[in-house]
């Protein structure tokens, strides 16, 4: 029974075959699946169509990460009830954990926001592809970032945001990327620090894929 659903996580996680043989005997012996499923995807690279990612940040890691964050932002809004603003698309699983995990009481709108033409590359334009459904006036506003390179997107969301007169405008990203800093930012609530890759999975996407990923993983630099 054991070995039946390595078996199955085996062909989920589309492990090379020495990999495979490894998982096998691992099952054969006994050892726990969670134990050994959690190992593999730690360690290895992971076959994603003609890409191989490498995992960067696991779900786990993120997850404790994510509910530390949640607790630095209730200390921050205690008594308050803070407006989450996500930037769509990347932010949007973040958003969803974090929401999840704060304890203070929270409203939410959504943002979309373009500077990238569908590869890796930034196209240096910062392009608003859906606004706030309602306005900001008087409110304590979260903006809610997946990640911050160069910073000309959040300083131009940043000043478009502050001209709709909220109470407060606070920033929380899940990662930072500042060998990429172009623009000096502020940053109220972060995550990680990552180093200057490409990054795909928890939301982050490239042309569109990679998105479901429960890791943060590196895309490989002849691909981005």
């Amino acid at each position: 029974m054991l070995l039946e659903l390595y078996s199955g996580v085996l062909r989920k996680r589309k492990l090379t075959p020495g990999l495979a043989s490894l998982v096998a005997l691992v099952a054969e012996a006994g050892c726990g699946l969670h134990w050994a499923a959690a190992s593999v995807r730690d360690t290895v690279f992971l076959h994603k169509g003609e890409n191989t990612l490498e995992v960067l940040l696991t779900a786990e890691q993120i997850s404790r990460r994510v509910t530390e964050l949640a607790a630095e932002i209730d200390a921050h809004f205690a008594g308050r009830r803070p407006h989450l603003v996500c930037i769509l698309k990347g932010a949007c699983v973040f958003l969803a954990d974090l929401m999840r995990a704060l304890t203070v009481e929270s409203s939410l709108d959504f943002m979309g926001v373009s500077s990238y033409d569908g590869g890796s590359a930034a196209s240096g334009e910062v392009r608003i592809t859906k606004d706030l459904d309602h306005s900001l006036e008087g409110l304590d506003v979260l903006l809610v970032e997946d990640i911050v390179d160069t910073g000309l997107t959040l300083n131009y969301l940043r000043q478009m945001l502050l001209r709709r007169n909220p109470a407060s405008l606070k920033v929380a990203a899940l990662l930072d990327k500042p060998s990429r800093r172009v623009q000096p930012v502020v940053l109220d609530f972060v995550g990680f620090e990552v180093p200057d890759r490409f990054l795909v999975g928890y939301g982050l996407d490239f042309e569109q894929r990679y998105r479901h990923l429960p890791d943060l993983c590196l895309l490989p630099e002849a691909a981005a």
